[in-house]
């Protein structure tokens, strides 16, 4: 970035360079201080040379007092010329400077000679100057009552036109920084970029000038007049600085992305003249044969700043950019020099990045994930790294999760035999955000395997990712139930509370798996040793569904008690609280062993314990046990009721654990079609979030500590009034006035997909991440301030505004904070339950005041009707039989139609999949067609529904045409279901 560095690395190096060159014969030469090399002969010659001296006694010294003795004679020396000799000149005065500046590098502190090197820069020699920005940009601190002084000398040289005097002072003022600087040269900086006289050393000194004072004071940067100037600094000849300007627009446009959207197109075209090029064209960029590597990723960050270009031609132009850099990394090497792949991977790497962060091409996603498949094998770690680490942000696509699933037997052999612990925790990543349903089996079974020689710094995650995905997709409870258990046992001590309060949770709500959890607890309990969880657990179920199992002698009620007391000396005093509880539930289960459990109350250890809970409950429930009636005590000690459905806390707790915007969001906002463990099925969860972010980077809808905050806490959720078209979502409640013009430009994105931005501006960003259960939505819809917003963010109210008769949907919400401060996170959740099916989408309405001023925004959600699909497989046979039942004229609708984008098959498929139905492959008999089936699941109704959609593949590009045919149980659902497909063509 500066001229005047390398002038500082040969201060620092220069001891080094004496050392070894006096202990050679002679002839040999000395680095001199103003970077000249100079040949010394003699001694004679040496002794002539101060600066050069003073160096070489110093390296004679024998020990640290003599070279602290040294240096002090030397700064008495320097003191006395500055004071006694008034006419010293600019060499001398140089001499001397750099002399200070080598004492202070050594570590020695400097408190004179500031002065004389302020006076340096009034100098019209080079290397004085430089020597005077040096000395300043090293010890001058921000707050120096010399920065005016500075100022005045630097304004001199940018106004001097020379181009060597006008880097060094945009050297000073970057590496300075300081807001009165800031203040000083905010308007000059930008003044010299954009002029067109200015020489291109010097364009790209100042970009990158200004790049610093907006990192330091980006309130003190001037925008407007030369916002689109400096993105034409993209067409610059000279690549040195497109790559400073392009440096300078990722951060102002991370901040302002409305005011440099121009710079998409510029890029492309950029990026497009270097990925085609020969390295010989950029012969002076050219690293080890890979064309403006630096460039080139610059450039490819620079797009993830916006969505995909709108415009077909740029579109497509990116597009073939893309596939240039994905075949490239396919050629043999040029070079065997580790740089020449170095460059290479880091441009393949940032280009996979925009494709991920495009998330439109379906092409281009599985390419990445299968070049990025070769790179999980290869002999260098880094690279191994890398790879996992793209393939998780690659597995939460809906278009590539497929393609990341075939390389599941190369994840977990790298589990098993890597030895860096970093790329065995990607690798769990990468396993966790590929499961689904179909290897949810395989996966946590290799999870529990290589959890028993984890290492102990990643175990907690991995014991609450083995719980989330059990949990997720456990269709089998039995399986649940054991997975959990052998969880306990395998690592019981990283098993948090949130992951045995969830295991009892489900449970108790799930009737049909009570007698095998209750089964199973009493078997692990037998073993010798047991972990304390496991003893919790143990209880807990017992207790409650002990009588299950009673009926077998080998778990009689007495045994039963018997094994649960016998570890009750060995646990904690909250598990003996728990068990003592356990107790009481036994008496009112098992009437036969109350006298034994009553003795065990009694003994003096109970009553007479030191923990005053422990003594309490003895005695409360001894009392009890006592003076009760048979059906009293029933109805005290009756079974637990079901617990509410919310989201779980496991997950939650993971999210808090991981932080906002890591790959583990990016995992968790895959779309997942999965039934509740917990076995409600009659509504849809949904969660707010609002968010005050300086990152560009930070995740959209991540969740913080509000959500686990709000998820562990015990206030049932706020349920909307059936009377009301507005439910308050803030514990805070203002007057919502219903939104006039509601914003619907990027719904029908999100009707084949689940996440996403919906809205953003200036102001905010709004995005929505769902995953739906049959006719229960669990999901986020966030609204985020965008990241030039610094201030407190005043909520005023944010609602769902039901556009249809509440007798189709349900909404219910909870409460939140209504301020929200710089770097806070706010998350809201709704329930929604779907009870019939439905046309109009309901509305967020989001209200807020930030900056004096009241600001209402209202956004068309898409919780659409095809959300509550369930996929059904058929056999051709089943599927035309079904075709036929539905032959009533009523019952079908039918709609030709432009197709609106090019016909790809991969991209269809996605989108039919991605639209809810299952896709039946091999039923039609025209291998073209695409066949879906499944079932919309309401609280009162549910609906079949098959489709069939037709593409004319023989017409021309521009004519091309679908016939779409869908039949379902209920007309109003196949109109509507129609309208929503055929808009995705």
């Amino acid at each position: 970035m500066s001229n005047s560095f390398p002038v500082l690395c040969i201060v620092i190096l220069v001891m080094d360079t004496i050392r070894r060159d006096l202990e050679g014969r002679v002839p040999w030469t000395l680095l001199y201080v103003n970077n000249v090399k100079l040949p010394f002969t003699t001694q004679e010659e040496l002794q002539r040379q101060p600066v050069s001296v003073f160096l070489y006694e110093y390296m004679l010294g024998k020990s640290k007092e003599a070279e602290i003795k040294r240096i002090n004679k030397e700064l008495a020396n320097i003191r006395s010329k500055f004071k006694g000799d008034k006419a010293l000149d600019g060499y001398s005065k140089k001499k001397y400077v750099c002399k200070l500046l080598f004492i202070f590098l050594l570590g020695h502190d400097i408190d004179f000679g500031h002065m004389e090197a302020v006076n340096l820069l009034s100098s019209n020699k080079y290397t004085e100057k430089q020597i005077g920005y040096l000395f300043i940009s090293v010890l001058v601190n921000s707050n120096s009552d010399l920065i005016r002084l500075i100022n005045n000398a630097i304004k001199n040289d940018l106004s001097s036109r020379n181009p060597t005097f006008m880097n060094l002072a945009l050297h000073c003022i970057a590496n300075v920084g300081s807001r009165e600087m800031a203040e000083a040269f905010a308007a000059e900086v930008p003044r010299i970029l954009v002029a067109g006289d200015t020489m291109d050393s010097v364009k790209q000194s100042a970009a990158l000038c200004l790049l610093r004072l907006n990192r330091t004071s980006p309130d003190l940067i001037p925008m407007g007049e030369w916002t689109s100037r400096v993105v034409h600094l993209l067409n610059d000849q000279h690549l040195g600085v497109v790559t400073a300007a392009t440096s300078l627009i990722i951060t102002l446009a991370q901040k302002n992305p409305d005011d440099f959207k121009t710079s998409v197109s510029l890029a492309v075209a950029r990026l497009s003249r270097i990925v085609t090029s020969a390295s010989t064209d950029l012969q002076d960029y050219t690293y080890y044969f890979v064309a403006a590597p630096w460039l080139s990723v610059k450039l490819l960050r620079l797009l993830q700043c916006y969505p995909p270009p709108e415009d077909a031609a740029i579109r497509g132009r990116l597009t073939e950019c893309l596939e240039t850099i994905l075949n490239k990394a396919q050629e043999p090497p040029k070079s065997k020099k580790v740089q020449h792949s170095n460059a290479k991977n880091a441009v393949l790497f940032e280009a996979i990045s925009l494709i991920i962060h495009h998330d439109s091409e379906p092409t281009l996603l599985v390419r990445a994930c299968n070049q990025l498949g070769q790179f999980l094998q290869h002999r260098e770690t880094n690279l191994r790294y890398l790879a996992l680490e793209s393939m998780c942000m690659l597995a939460s696509s809906e278009f590539s999760h497929e393609a990341v699933k075939t390389h599941i037997e190369t994840v977990i052999n790298a589990l098993k035999t890597e030895r860096d612990v970093s790329v065995r925790q990607r690798a769990v990543d990468l396993l966790y955000a590929m499961c689904d349903r179909s290897n949810a089996k395989q996966i946590v079974a290799e999870m529990l395997s290589y959890l028993e020689t984890a290492d102990y710094s990643i175990r907690e995650e991995i014991v609450l990712k083995v719980a989330i995905l059990a949990e997720k997709y456990a269709v089998d409870y039995t399986w649940y139930v054991d997975t959990i258990l052998n969880l306990i046992r395998i690592a019981g001590d990283y098993v948090s509370e949130e992951v045995w309060y969830r295991v009892i949770q489900i449970v108790i709500n799930r009737d049909d798996v009570q007698g095998y959890a209750a089964k199973t607890v009493f078997e692990a309990l037998q073993a010798p040793a047991c972990h304390e969880n496991l003893v919790k657990v143990g209880g807990y179920i017992l207790g409650e569904f002990g009588n299950l199992i009673a009926g077998d002698p080998r778990s009689s009620p007495l045994i039963q008690f018997n094994l649960l007391h016998s570890k009750f000396h060995l646990c904690s005093v909250p598990t003996r609280a728990l068990l003592l509880s356990a107790y009481v539930k036994f008496i009112n289960l098992f009437p036969e062993v109350k006298g034994t459990i009553q003795e065990v109350l009694r003994a003096d250890s109970q009553l007479r314990n030191a923990d005053v809970e422990l003594q309490q409950r003895a005695v409360e429930y001894l009392r009890l046990s006592c003076i009760a009636s048979t059906d009293i005590l029933a109805t005290v000690l009756e079974e637990m009721p079901p617990f509410p459905e919310r989201e779980s806390s496991i997950l939650a707790k993971l999210k808090k654990k991981k932080g906002s915007g890591t790959v583990s969001d990016m995992e968790d906002s895959r779309k997942e079609r999965s039934t509740n463990v917990n076995g409600s099925n009659d509504h849809i969860v949904a969660n707010t979030n609002v968010k005050v972010t300086t990152s560009p980077s930070s995740d959209l809808l991540g969740l913080g500590h509000t959500q686990a905050a709000a998820l562990n806490s015990a206030s049932p959720p706020v349920t909307s009034n059936a009377a009301s078209l507005l439910v308050d979502v803030f514990t805070e409640s203002l007057p919502v006035v219903p939104p006039t013009s509601i914003i619907e430009e990027n719904f029908s994105r999100f009707v084949c997909k689940n996440n996403g931005v919906l809205y953003e501006n200036q102001l905010l960003q709004i995005g929505l991440k769902s995953e739906f259960r049959q006719n229960l939505v669990i999901g986020l819809s966030g609204v985020f301030p965008g990241v030039s917003v610094q201030s407190c963010f005043y909520v005023t109210a944010a609602s769902i505004v039901s556009l249809m008769a509440h007798s189709q949907l349900n909404i219910h919400t909870t409460p939140a904070d209504p301020v929200v401060d710089g770097g806070a996170q706010l998350q809201q959740v709704f329930n929604i339950e779907c009870l019939l099916d439905f046309v109009e989408a309901p509305v967020l309405s989001v209200h807020f005041r930030y900056g004096g001023s009241m600001q209402n925004i209202s956004i068309r959600l898409p919780i659409t009707l095809n959300k509550f699909f369930q996929p059904t497989e058929m056999t051709s046979q089943e599927f035309f039989q079904r075709w036929k039942q539905l032959g009533a004229p009523q019952q079908e609708v039918q709609k030709i139609f432009k197709a609106k984008h090019s016909m790809d098959t991969e991209v269809t498929k996605a989108k039919i999949i991605g639209f809810g139905t299952a896709l039946l492959d091999g039923v039609d008999p025209n291998p073209s067609n695409f066949v879906g089936a499944g079932v919309i699941h309401t609280k009162t109704i549910q609906v079949g529904c098959l489709l069939r959609l037709e593409p004319n593949t023989q017409a021309q590009a521009s004519c091309s045409m679908y016939r779409l045919t869908l039949r379902t149980s209920r007309d109003t659902v196949s109109q509507r279901l129609c309208d929503l497909l055929s808009d995705q063509f």
